[in-house]
């Protein structure tokens, strides 16, 4: 179990790293652009995935909080119980620090940091963060893990 908290370990600092960065250089709003689809902006995010609830009175932080923590014992739980699993293990570690990340954000600062933004002409991609990039990359994945475990009953 111990190699897998380390690479949520190191995925959680590199994800509360960047946002760090983002806070110290950027401006609410502020953005670089970097090539003609990616540009570096600063955004923050009060609900979940894709902004949902984020203009509900507030409530949702608390909630997604606790979602978020919930999650994380879970993840635990499942970590100690299939470390021996590779694939499995490594999905679950990418979504506990995801999930850490965010809450970490949730508890300090109220809202979610997010800076990546992808686009093509005036189309926008929701702005993430590291924390969602290793969730996506869990949940991949776990989905991945699944059709192989099923392709190996066969």
């Amino acid at each position: 179990m111990l190699p897998w908290l380390g690479l949520a370990l190191i995925l959680l600092i590199a994800d509360q790293f960047t946002k760090v960065l983002i806070l110290g250089y950027y401006r609410l709003g502020d953005a670089t652009t970097i090539t003609s689809f990616f540009n570096i902006v600063r955004v923050h995010n009060s609900g979940a995935a894709f902004s949902f609830l984020a203009s509900a009175s507030g409530w949702q932080r608390w909630l997604f909080t606790a979602i978020g923590l919930a999650a994380a014992l879970f993840i635990l739980w499942l970590l100690k119980s299939h470390a021996g699993q590779r694939l499995f293990s490594f999905a679950l570690a990418c979504i506990l620090a995801g999930a850490l990340g965010n809450v970490i954000d949730r508890s300090l600062y109220g809202h979610v940091v997010d800076f990546l933004d992808f686009h093509y002409a005036s189309w926008h991609f929701p702005a993430f963060n590291l924390a969602d990039s290793a969730i996506t990359v869990g949940a991949i994945c776990l989905i991945l893990d699944e059709l192989l475990r099923v392709r190996r009953a066969r």
